[in-house]
């Protein structure tokens, strides 16, 4: 049986009794032809996805992401089953008095299915800061978000887990 590989980012030493607040994300490797489709906002790579919301299922979620910001409507069989989760804990943040845990699973998306833009829901943030979607080849794609990291300073922070993520993928998958 194949487990799910846990990184826990707990550098003020939180208890679990400390935690105010938990907001739980999903987050996917949405692959066509051997290439991660993979979000670039400002210089920023992220993978496609977002938070859950109330009443929603984990698969439900990741077709409303995948919609939103791909514009393509994934079918169940297409998503498998999450390989990767990533748990920050937070004292004081996102402001002094709260202790936020953030859960992040991570999901393979298989798909023949094509970019259609006329069927995405970009939030106006999005749209304010130029948020695309690129093909990379997914075995060229640690190094090149790694080359990426110097275009804005906000890489430093979430380009090495992505690292991290498609390297557990490919070394599990491929």
């Amino acid at each position: 049986m194949i487990t799910m590989k846990e990184i826990i980012y707990n550098y003020d030493n939180l208890r679990e009794d400390e935690i105010t607040e938990l907001v739980i994300r999903v987050k996917v490797l949405l692959l066509k032809n051997d290439k991660l489709l993979i979000g670039n906002e400002n210089n920023i790579y992220q993978f496609i996805g977002g938070h859950l919301e109330e009443g929603e299922t984990f698969n439900e979620c990741l077709k409303r992401e995948v919609k939103e910001e791909t514009g393509i409507e994934l079918d169940d069989e297409e998503i498998g089953k999450p390989f990767m989760k990533t748990s920050y804990l937070n004292k004081d943040w996102p402001e002094v008095g709260k202790n936020r845990k953030c859960e992040i699973y991570y999901y393979p998306v298989k798909t023949n299915k094509s970019i259609n833009l006329e069927n995405t829901n970009y939030t106006e943030n999005e749209k304010n800061q130029n948020f695309k979607i690129e093909e990379l080849p997914l075995k060229d794609a640690p190094k090149l978000i790694e080359e990426n990291i110097p275009n804005n300073e906000k890489n430093k922070v979430i380009s090495y887990d992505m690292i991290n993520v498609i390297n557990e993928y490919i070394d599990r998958h491929i």
